[in-house]
C-alpha cells in the first residue's frame, strides 16, 4: 500500500521539479480571474442597457418632515409641559395598541408628576398588570403600581395580531432610536396619511393600497395597517394654558414624549458633555501655559551612546593603534 501511494507523489515531485505544476495553477488562476472579469463586464452592461425598473415605494417615498424640538442640539433641555401633553396623547390614544415596556410609572416624576399623581395615573391605567392569584395559582391581573412598568395592551403577540390584522404594533419605548429620522419620523407619519396620489396609480397601475391598509408617504412601503390615529382637532383635550390640540400639535407633542422614552437622561448628557468640552479646553490652556513656561526655553539634551560615546571612540582608537592600524 505504501508503494502505490508513493508512486502519484513521485509524479507529482517530477513534474513539480519541471515547473508544469506551478505552469498549470498560475493558467488556472489566470482563467478563473478572465471569468470573474467577463461576469463584471457583462453585469454592468446589462445594468447599463436594461436598468431596474423603479418601483412605487422608490418613486413616492418621502423623508422625514422637518422638526424642531427643544431637546435638539447639545444645549438641548426637554420642555416638561410638552412632556406631559405628549404622554396625555400616549394615554389616550397610541395606549390602545402600542406598548412602553422599556418605561415605568415611577419614571413619570421626571416629567413633573407628584407621587400621589403617578399613584393615580399607575391604579388608574385602562391595562392592569399580570399577575398570580396567591391563593389559586392562577394568572390573574391587579391594579398597577408606580413600581410596574407599562402594561401591554395585548396578551401576548398572537393576541396582537388576531387585533390587527396580523400586523403586530411595535413597542414605542424606543422607536426614536429604532427609525431613521427619529422625532421627524413619528411626526411625519401621524401627520402624513393622505389619499393615495393619482400619479402614484397612473405611474403604477398594480400598486394600489390594499383593503385594510392606508396610504403613508412617510412609511417604508407606503401602506400600513395602522389607521390614522390622531384625526381631528381636539381629539385630545389639553389643560388650559396649553396651545390648541391641532393633530399637529399633539403629534409634535407625542414624538417629544417618545424622544424622552428612548433617551430619559438625555438633558443631563448634555449638561455632562458640555462641562466635558470646557474642562478640556481649560485643560489645554493650562497645559500649553505651562510648556511655555517650564519647557520652551529647555534645550534637549542627546546622550551620545553606542559608537559615538567618547569612551567607546577612545577604545576603538586604541585598539587600532594595538593592531597597527591606520585612522
Amino acid at each position: 500500500m505504501g508503494f502505490l501511494l508513493a508512486i502519484p507523489a513521485a509524479i507529482l515531485a517530477f513534474f513539480a521539479r519541471l515547473g508544469i505544476i506551478r505552469s498549470g495553477a498560475l493558467l488556472a488562476g489566470l482563467a478563473f480571474s478572465g471569468v470573474l472579469l467577463i461576469s463584471l463586464f457583462v453585469g454592468v452592461t446589462n445594468n447599463l442597457s436594461n436598468p431596474t425598473p423603479p418601483t412605487a415605494e422608490e418613486e413616492f417615498h418621502q423623508h422625514p418632515k422637518p422638526l424642531a424640538l427643544a431637546s435638539d442640539g447639545p444645549f438641548g433641555k426637554f420642555d416638561q409641559q410638552q412632556l406631559q401633553r405628549g404622554f396625555q396623547v400616549y394615554k389616550e390614544v397610541c395606549a390602545a395598541c402600542h406598548s412602553l415596556k422599556l418605561v415605568a410609572f415611577r419614571d413619570l416624576h421626571a416629567l413633573g408628576y407628584e407621587e400621589a399623581e403617578v399613584k393615580a395615573i399607575a391604579n388608574q391605567w385602562t391595562t392592569e398588570v399580570p399577575s398570580i392569584n396567591p391563593e389559586t395559582g392562577e394568572p390573574a391581573t391587579r391594579k398597577a403600581t408606580p413600581a410596574d412598568y407599562f402594561p401591554s395592551p395585548y396578551a401576548n403577540e398572537t393576541a396582537a395580531r388576531a387585533a390587527n390584522n396580523n400586523a403586530l404594533p411595535p413597542d414605542l419605548s424606543l422607536i426614536t432610536k429604532a427609525r431613521h429620522g427619529g422625532a421627524a419620523y413619528v411626526y411625519s407619519l401621524l401627520t402624513g396619511y393622505q389619499k393615495q396620489p393619482a400619479a402614484l396609480l397612473k405611474e403604477f397601475p398594480t400598486a394600489k393600497t390594499p383593503a385594510n391598509l392606508h396610504y403613508n408617504p412617510y412609511f417604508a412601503n407606503l401602506n400600513l395597517a395602522m389607521p390614522p390615529p390622531l384625526t381631528s382637532t381636539g381629539q385630545v383635550t389639553y389643560a388650559p394654558g396649553n396651545p390648541a390640540p391641532t393633530v399637529g400639535q399633539m403629534a409634535k407633542d407625542v414624538a417629544a414624549f417618545l424622544v424622552w422614552t428612548a433617551e430619559p437622561k438625555l438633558a443631563n448628557r448634555h449638561h455632562w458633555g458640555v462641562m466635558a468640552v470646557i474642562f478640556l479646553l481649560f485643560a489645554t490652556v493650562l497645559a500649553y501655559l505651562a510648556y511655555q513656561e517650564i519647557w520652551a526655553a529647555a534645550k534637549r539634551k542627546v546622550r551620545p551612546a553606542g559608537p559615538l560615546n567618547p569612551k567607546n571612540k577612545a577604545k576603538t582608537r586604541r585598539a587600532k593603534a594595538k593592531a597597527g592600524i591606520a585612522g
